[in-house]
């Protein structure tokens, strides 16, 4: 039984060893991160999910039969409450956009180091979001190729934007902007309307494209 402060982690891959190690890396620190189980496939890790859901899914794109970026669709739809983090050796754009339209809370690389892999972890187990360096910088290189077309955010629902493209959860964002939580929810709710997305990562790689908001700093 998880205490009430520790994550419950699935890590998702076709490869063994790789599982092992991440498992390895993400446990060795402190016991406030927990594997509760691993899978071979997309198809796995939503029966694994179905029958005990994680709070966050460590994701593959590349495996047989259901794919990363499917198994993501499925859980973001089946449980929205699931995080999934992409972890991927792609940084590819058309990678990077498909998993966050699927819904992913986070992309990384599997370069990553453990203390940012266990941090990013923490961070979308608290609502917030997760792009590494690299990652963001695929998103940011398509910017002056595109033809962004103005998006009619207000003032408001673009300091949200930015406070969450800085991976910072809903209270957080409450606490710095004085607000309430649910304030900031139909924020963000008006905002995924407005952009016409479903995450929170892919709200923020939108409104990018679109120049309606600003890089946080340290991006």
């Amino acid at each position: 039984m998880l205490r009430e402060d520790q994550i419950a982690v699935l890590v998702v891959d076709d490869h063994p060893l790789f599982r092992a190690g991440i498992c390895d890396r993400i446990q060795s620190v402190d016991d406030s991160i927990v594997v509760v189980g691993e899978a071979g496939s997309g198809q796995e890790a939503c029966e694994f999910i179905a029958a005990a859901p994680p709070a966050v899914v460590l994701m593959d794109i590349a495996m047989a039969g259901m794919n990363g970026i499917e198994a993501t669709r499925v859980i973001s739809a089946s449980w929205p409450e699931v995080a999934v983090i992409i972890l991927s050796v792609y940084d590819d754009d058309q990678y990077v956009q498909a998993a966050l339209k699927a819904g992913a809370s986070g992309y990384l690389l599997k370069t990553v180091d453990a203390a940012e892999l266990r941090e990013s972890i923490r961070q979308v187990a608290r609502g917030g979001s997760a792009l590494s360096p690299e990652v963001m910088r695929t998103v940011l290189s398509h910017l002056t190729d595109s033809h962004p077309q103005p998006v009619g955010l207000t003032d408001r629902e673009r300091q949200v934007l930015e406070l969450v493209a800085s991976g910072a959860a809903n209270k957080v964002i409450a606490k710095e902007l004085a607000l309430s939580p649910r304030t900031v929810e139909a924020h963000l709710r008006s905002i995924f309307d407005k952009l016409g997305v479903t995450s929170r990562t892919e709200a923020v790689a939108s409104a990018l494209r679109a120049h309606s908001i600003r890089i946080p700093d340290g991006n």
